[in-house]
């Protein structure tokens, strides 16, 4: 730290110290006010330019040091002032303070702040470098924050100075204004009865809504900025309309159509999108036919001599097409348009925020929601495009077996699908270019399924980084970087499974001008909006979490707001969000690992359970896996959960419920869990963090209490001073 820093410290700290010891908040009081008016208002008659002056240096050093005060202040200016003058001289104070308050922030405490949250300020950092005056303007208009913490914060980024400083004039005029207008009002006030005149009783109504029509007039002057070059329909032929009949379109229209809205859903490829086509299903019907194939190749282990099963591949993925049908009614058209959604096979073209084409028919509609989904991303990887690479999308038409199959990714969708193939017989090389598996778990974890993995026969190459394709002697050959050094693998056939991408492409975004992250997924707000606030968006589109079950929860959010946002909108959830990686074991998580925990720097406490002490996992041979709970230091209260195990992500519902609802790990302790099953690591965890910090003091004198109530105490003494005149006729014996 520089002279200059340490100077400026130790100057504010002085100053701060001398305004406490001298208690000066005494004299910023309404009350000391009303005892010095006279003197006050007289001083002000004859000496005006000095009281001019000494009224604005005192209000900027309060401002600036943020001493509590400015509000009291902006009312003994009307009063002595009145409205004019009052206000011009609150209104360059208040701002010339508020900009040394902010300056003084940014010199000491801006490097510091920024580069050890740097990850907690990067929300704040993208909004203020996209729309940072709007920000400030909004702060200043309508006060939800403590002015003198916006000064700080906004220290704390790259906002030029000249523009904090004109913003912050700008935007607290209007309150000021309303301030100083109240403190006309009191300056007349003699007695009680003075405070129930019209005019300050009108101040303080004034003062009162004065946010809220606020808030509603900024929305309006956005709004209309937003649609300026959209003429808003006369009539809509919907309420709703909804883009995409994936998890997250079919729960926002059935949402619609339960509270009798009238909703159009549109869909241009499948009911049920990726998750009944091509994901969840799909996936979870071929790993359990590759966990049979498991379970017969471990018959020994469950006491057989020996166990055989044959197959054919295509039987296996005509199975997963069985599953698929039998489920799709769930998601069909028939049933949605049952239960009054009008579903529309066909592409859709969002042409105004008003207004959806589709199959050459213009609907006028007050909402619109977006549900595309994703897609597999493919990397640019050389020669890739000379390959039939297989992806999530399409590797379910296969009907011969890969006999050498590589998959690309070691996130959750790669490892799923290399266990499966592997189990049911095809040679499979999973090539992750990170240090290891499931990136986003603990190392513990990802150790866990690597072991797993390995001691099943399959070949994980991590630290491999895929280069070219390409066909060396008749065999195609990926060549990859590991360590410095080349290293070639032949193939059959290769699957790319290295993340998803939203679908934002064609059907109007672009025209529209609607803003997409650094992701490729949709711009929305907290409550789902898009620039556009009736357009919507929710699921794999607008992330964060691409899960079917975290599209449903959005679902909700963006139907009640669409159709009920005039009234009430609510900010979507994200705070308790669960999600289960199928491999075996199954991995499943809510809240933060203890890698999150130390990247955020949330202090936490640990306590497993090794799942190879429980009787039921013994007695099912599945004696593999742990529990992992991350609680508050001190306290209870669960941040995080991570379960390796069977039915992992079965089990991992008993903590979803306890921290939406804030149960803690003693109320876990205290339930009844049946013997023997699997869920009782939920309880025995909680018993560790529970044993991890017994009284001890407490029952060392219970221990004595016990001992007592035994007569144990008065023994030992009979029976101790008995040994002592023993020994000593022993010794003169001898």
């Amino acid at each position: 730290m520089n002279f200059g820093k340490i100077f400026l410290m130790a100057m504010l700290a002085t100053i701060l110290a001398l305004t406490y010891y001298f208690d000066v908040s005494q004299y910023l009081s309404l009350e000391y006010f009303k005892t010095q008016q006279t003197i006050v208002n007289d001083y002000v008659a004859s000496h005006h330019v000095n009281s001019v002056l000494l009224f604005l240096s005192i209000y900027v050093v309060v401002t600036a040091l943020s001493i509590p005060g400015a509000a009291i202040m902006t009312l003994i200016a009307g009063a002595i002032f009145g409205l004019a003058e009052g206000l011009l001289l609150v209104s360059f104070a208040s701002t010339i303070g508020a900009t040394l308050a902010m300056l003084v922030s940014r010199v000491l405490l801006r490097d510091v702040i920024q580069s050890r949250f740097t990850e907690q300020l990067k929300t704040i950092n993208t909004g203020i470098e996209k729309e940072g005056t709007f920000y400030l303007f909004t702060l200043r208009l309508v006060p939800v924050v403590p002015f003198f913490v916006i000064n700080l914060v906004m220290g704390l980024t790259n906002m030029p100075a000249r523009t904090f400083f004109w913003v912050s004039q700008l935007g607290m005029l209007a309150g000021t204004a309303v301030f100083v207008n109240a403190g006309t009002q009191i300056a007349n006030i003699e007695s009680l009865s003075g405070i129930l005149s019209p005019a300050i009783i009108a101040s303080f109504v004034l003062l009162g809504v004065f946010p809220i029509l606020s808030k509603r007039a900024l929305s309006a002057l956005k709004s209309r900025q937003v649609y300026k070059n959209f003429p808003k329909p006369k009539h809509f032929d919907e309420d709703l309309v909804v883009v995409g009949a994936g998890s997250g379109g079919l729960v926002t229209s059935y949402i619609a159509a339960v509270v009798d809205a009238k909703v159009t859903l549109i869909e241009k490829h499948q009911m049920g999108g990726d998750c009944l086509n091509t994901g969840c299903v799909p996936s979870k019907a071929i790993i359990r036919s590759g966990k049979f194939m498991n379970d017969v190749n471990r018959a020994s282990e469950l006491g057989f001599e020996s166990a055989q099963a044959k197959f054919s591949f295509s039987g296996i993925m005509n199975r997963v097409q069985r599953i698929i049908k039998t489920i799709e009614p769930h998601d069909s058209i028939e049933r949605y348009s049952e239960l009054g959604v009008n579903v529309v096979q066909g592409e859709a073209k969002i042409t105004s925020p008003y207004t959806v084409d589709v199959n050459g028919i213009t609907i006028t509609t007050r909402n619109i929601v977006i549900a595309t989904g994703a897609r597999p991303f493919v990397p640019p990887i050389k020669g890739i495009e000379n390959i039939n690479y297989l992806t999530s999308d399409n590797i379910w038409q296969l009907k011969e077996q890969p006999k050498r199959l590589i998959v690309l990714g070691g996130g959750p969708i790669g490892c799923e699908l290399t266990q499966s193939f592997a189990r049911l017989g095809s040679h499979v090389t999973q090539i992750e270019m990170l240090p290891r598996l499931m990136i986003r778990e603990d190392e513990d974890v990802s150790l866990a399924v690597q072991k797993r993995f390995k001691n099943e026969g399959i070949d994980v190459r991590l630290n491999h980084k895929a280069l070219e394709f390409k066909q060396e002697n008749n065999q195609n050959i990926l060549v990859c970087e590991h360590n410095g050094q080349s290293v070639s693998i032949a193939f059959d056939q290769v699957m790319v499974a290295v993340g998803r991408a939203a679908n934002t492409q064609g059907f109007g975004l672009e025209e529209l001008g609607i803003e997409k992250n650094k992701n490729g997924t949709i711009n929305v707000n907290e409550y789902l909006q898009t620039k556009y606030p009736n357009i919507y968006g929710v699921g794999d589109v607008v992330g964060p979490y691409q899960f079917t079950h975290t599209s449903a929860h959005q679902a909700w959010y963006a139907a009640v707001n669409a159709l009920f946002g005039k009234f009430k909108k609510f900010k979507v959830d994200y705070s308790v969000i669960p999600w289960a990686t199928f491999t075996e074991p199954e991995v499943a998580r809510v809240g933060i690992n203890e890698q999150e925990a130390k990247e955020k720097n949330i202090p936490y406490e640990v306590t497993t359970f090794d799942v190879a002490e429980l009787d039921r996992a013994i007695a099912d041979e599945e004696a593999h896996g742990f529990i992992k709970v991350l609680t508050k230091p001190g306290k209870d209260k669960i941040l995080g959960v991570t379960i390796v195990a069977e039915q992992a992500g079965d089990l991992i519902a008993e903590y979803v419920l306890a921290m939406k609802h804030n149960i803690g790990l003693n109320k876990i302790l205290g339930t009844i869990h049946i013997y023997p099953t699997l869920s009782e690591m939920n309880k025995y965890v909680a018993g560790e963090w529970k044993r991890a910090r017994k009284p001890e003091a407490l029952i060392n004198w219970v221990g004595k209490f016990f001992k007592w109530q035994r007569n144990e105490i008065t023994s030992e003494r009979h029976y101790g001073s008995l040994a002592k005149t023993n020994n000593t006729q022993k010794k003169e014996a001898a």
